[in-house]
């Protein structure tokens, strides 16, 4: 009787927790598809940004959530089947880290809920309706700011006072880059510079674009967004010194890499809302009725080591405008 009594009482004891473990291997953790054309070395700011943001709301990597993250690395071609392994996934949202990665799933038409963690012209690409009603199942943040390419110029102007010429290195096949172009050259006849168009399609162009840069007599470099030159930033900015050319890029990660200049929008504050998207689907919003927000925070940064090199001196009024100096 009494080993009778003893087998209940442990099977009492027993059954609640087979049920507790039962039920915390039946929970399932929502799956975030993160999608970038870029390597994770170049994408290590706004990644940690964005699991910041996630954080915040009360998302943990690995406790709570879980995120597939996919990389490119600067290969654009490479994009539709690492969405494929997303879909494969089941993932609940994908998170695309710039244009390619969205124009990816746009043409592959995945009805999974998109976040765009930042893009340049999301109406013109074609990726939603409007801002207010994106419409479909793409929204997230956009990096609209039409007076940034009018500032770079101005900056450039004001620590090279002869600017006359400046190379512009791009990718004519990155989505928004003709916006951008675009934008840029509506602001050369305030600065009386002429714009010199470098297209870098892929890493052995990078080289190419210097050498043109050097031979059409560049006064500085400019450099638009693209997948393929922040994965090569490092290359670029040495480049740029080695052909003693002051540089002014669109991120802050460039500078910190020994590029001489940067301005535009936080992207680590647009990753980090990003996170807000994520949180606002998973509790079952609709990505049609969530509208695109545009940048609000923006930096200036300057790297003295780079000008040093170049033997640039930076103006005082220059550098007290800046966020950011490395010296």
């Amino acid at each position: 009787m009494k080993k009778k009594i003893t087998v209940l009482t442990l099977c009492a004891v027993l059954l609640p927790l087979c049920f507790s473990a039962g039920a915390q291997q039946a929970t399932k953790f929502p799956r975030i598809g993160y999608l970038t054309a870029a390597s994770p070395s170049a994408n290590a700011a706004r990644t940690e940004a964005f699991r910041q943001g996630l954080r915040e709301l009360g998302y943990i990597e690995g406790k709570n959530i879980v995120i597939e993250w996919r990389y490119a690395e600067g290969k654009l071609d490479r994009l539709p089947a690492l969405l494929a392994e997303l879909v494969r996934l089941k993932a609940d949202v994908i998170v695309t880290a710039g244009p390619p990665g969205t124009r990816a799933a746009k043409e592959a038409n995945v009805t999974i809920p998109i976040v765009m963690a930042q893009d340049s012209d999301p109406v013109g690409n074609g990726y939603i309706v409007s801002l207010a009603r994106p419409g479909g199942n793409i929204t997230g943040l956009a990096t609209l700011a039409p007076e940034i390419s009018g500032k770079r110029l101005e900056l450039l102007k004001e620590i090279v006072p002869r600017l006359s010429r400046v190379a512009v290195l791009g990718n004519s096949t990155e989505p928004g880059n003709a916006q951008v172009l675009r934008e840029t050259e509506l602001a050369t006849e305030a600065f009386k510079v002429q714009l010199q168009s470098l297209d870098v399609l892929g890493p052995k162009d990078i080289e190419t674009a210097f050498r043109a840069a050097s031979k059409g007599h560049a006064d500085a470099v400019l450099v638009l967004p693209s997948s393929i030159l922040i994965s090569h930033r490092t290359q670029v900015a040495e480049l740029a010194v080695k052909s003693r050319l002051p540089g002014i890029y669109w991120q802050s990660e460039w500078v910190e890499n020994g590029g001489l200049m940067s301005y535009g929008v936080s992207y680590a504050d647009l990753f980090r809302r990003a996170g807000t998207y994520v949180d606002k689907i998973l509790k079952g919003a609709k990505p049609a009725d969530l509208p695109v927000e545009q940048p609000k925070k923006f930096e200036f940064l300057v790297n003295l080591k780079a000008a040093k090199q170049i033997g640039l001196t930076i103006p005082p009024n220059v550098l007290a405008r800046a966020d950011k100096v490395i010296r």
